[in-house]
């Protein structure tokens, strides 16, 4: 199993670049940023500091959307930085909740997204694509190699993710939703005539290692509220009984009242408070470095090729040094 750390590119920007260069010498293979330009200083700056100052680290967003940058824009600097520093990015896509929202717009639809997969895709690795109509190609690129991977929660959008991605982005860790939703997926792929192993699975959830439970789960409880905006969603789109989402996913939101985006991704996290401490336990990864382990084994058991962890809290030294010296190499063997 791999391991990701996932961050959000508050100031200053050497911090986020000092994490990760924490996570690589503890074993981590990946670094992922939140990407919502009003909210937090922008990744892809960033990722040229965080690929110049480790040497196999792979970076990019979890997850950028369709709609803040230019698909075009997006591939040429996802096949610059590949250019610079070896094909070392992947792209984390979806819909766009905060990005879009804070900018008062709507998350894309899947077409669009399905579109932008291809054609980022296409572009970064150097083929003609259509971009609104205009055939479009990145004459510089050689060689370049960017997978897509798809963040999702619903039937459709997990049916997308089959079809089209490289790998799927699930953003939580409870092990009876992950395995209905990677079943979800891999079906999908089976359907258009791919190799359902060929998808790489991505758990991603907050990971507090220490005994103290009460504290870990206020730290982490705001993940439950991140989630519980994806859920409205699926909600309102699909109603709360259709058989369409699983009741295990929709059913702790009933108590939400709204949702402010200024504290988004952060421990303290007012909005969250209708997330009860069960829905903190099963998204998230809590407790001694025994529990971690147990929980990972079952995640990888289920096919999970990737945990990636977020580290919003105020342990993120420690839960770095954590896994590289207890989990990461437990999960090793």
């Amino acid at each position: 199993m791999d391991f990701g750390l996932v961050l959000q590119t508050d100031p200053p920007a050497s911090r986020v670049v000092s994490l990760m260069k924490r996570a690589e010498r503890n074993g981590f293979t990946h670094g992922w940023t939140f990407d919502s330009a009003v909210l937090w200083q922008e990744p892809f700056v960033i990722y040229s500091q965080i690929l110049a100052n480790t040497t196999k680290l792979k970076v990019g967003p979890m997850v950028t959307n369709p709609g803040t940058r230019t698909w075009e824009v997006t591939a040429s600097t996802f096949a610059t930085l590949n250019d610079m520093f070896g094909n070392r990015t992947v792209c984390g896509i979806g819909r766009g909740d905060s990005a879009m929202r804070v900018a008062g717009r709507r998350p894309n639809t899947l077409a669009r997204l399905g579109e932008a997969i291809d054609a980022i895709r296409d572009l970064a690795e150097g083929r003609e694509s259509e971009v609104d109509g205009q055939p479009l190609r990145i004459p510089w690129v050689r060689d370049g190699r960017l997978p897509v991977w798809m963040a999702a929660y619903g039937p459709k959008a997990l049916a997308l993710a089959g079809r089209k991605a490289d790998g799927f982005i699930l953003q939580l860790a409870d092990p009876y939703l992950t395995e209905w939703m990677v079943k979800a997926v891999r079906a999908a792929a089976e359907e258009a005539g791919r190799d359902p192993g060929s998808v790489t699975i991505c758990v991603a959830a907050p990971a507090y290692v220490g005994d103290d439970l009460a504290h870990a789960r206020e730290q982490c409880r705001w993940f439950g509220g991140m989630v519980g905006n994806h859920v409205a969603d699926l909600v309102s789109r699909y109603g709360e009984h259709s058989g369409m989402v699983p009741e295990a996913l929709t059913a702790y939101i009933k108590g939400r009242q709204g949702y402010d985006y200024s504290h988004h991704g952060r421990a303290g996290n007012p909005s969250t408070d209708f997330v009860p401490d069960e829905i903190v336990d099963r998204f998230c990864l809590l407790g001694p470095a025994e529990a971690h382990i147990e929980k990972l084994t079952a995640l990888r058991d289920l096919g999970v090729d990737q945990f990636a962890v977020y580290d919003m809290h105020d342990a993120q030294e420690t839960t770095i040094d954590a896994y590289g010296a207890e989990i990461i190499p437990a999960l090793d063997r």
